[in-house]
């Protein structure tokens, strides 16, 4: 069966600090410049999900995307969109890890595989923090 690669756009909306708690206010400044602001700063996220999947030669698809839809929203929309990183991911949290769009498709990779439709390997995610800016992760 011919193996297909499909991608799926989700869309986000969040806010973050980039800050570590050991380090100075002179220092954070130094390093995160604005994204060190003790209020945060927003983003409107794009997240992009390439899944890869067998053809299936009854229905034509290579992905349940109902299935997928439902696994997205569950598990980025309805748990990042309109937050606070720091405040409602225990990750980011203080002392955690610091939510950079590195940090985030990290966070989003170890949610998605291993928990998508049957038959479908997840192959890359790529976020979008604004129009100028995204990072791509395909994995280990």
């Amino acid at each position: 069966m011919p193996r297909m690669q499909l991608t799926r756009r989700v869309r986000f909306s969040a806010a973050h600090r980039y800050h570590r708690p050991d380090w100075s206010e002179e220092r954070n400044r130094a390093v995160f410049g604005p994204c060190a602001n003790p209020y945060g700063h927003g983003h409107d996220y794009l997240l992009e999900v390439t899944v890869e999947g067998a053809v299936d030669e009854e229905t034509g698809f290579s992905v349940d995307l109902g299935a997928l839809d439902a696994l997205l929203r569950a598990e980025v929309v309805e748990r990042l969109d309109h937050q606070h990183l720091n405040h409602v991911v225990p990750e980011f949290a203080p002392g955690g890890r610091i939510p950079t769009t590195e940090n985030i498709l990290l966070l989003l990779w170890g949610r998605l595989h291993g928990r998508l439709p049957a038959g479908a390997r997840l192959v890359r995610l790529r976020l979008h923090e604004n129009r100028d800016f995204y990072v791509d992760y395909a994995g280990e």
